[in-house]
């Protein structure tokens, strides 16, 4: 088994994608980028903020009692 290399013939003036257009869109994904990691910093801001407010267990405290016996009796 043989293999031949061919060099590829350029006659067709590419330059390997890098044609007019090469480039442009830098700036606009840079600028794309930078709005969303601005947007996520206040998004994680948001959210620790919200999680703060959230109590450590949702269970019912079991050793409060419902109403107090002597306030029963004033009734």
């Amino acid at each position: 088994m043989a293999f031949v290399a061919v060099q590829p013939s350029n006659t067709n003036n590419d330059k390997g994608g890098q044609g007019e257009d090469f480039g442009k869109s830098s700036p606009v994904g840079l600028v794309l980028l930078i709005v969303f990691f601005i947007a996520v910093f206040f998004l994680v801001k948001s959210m620790n903020k919200h999680l703060k407010r959230v109590p450590a267990s949702f269970d019912e405290p079991a050793d409060v009692p419902a109403e107090p016996e002597a306030e029963k009796k004033k009734d």
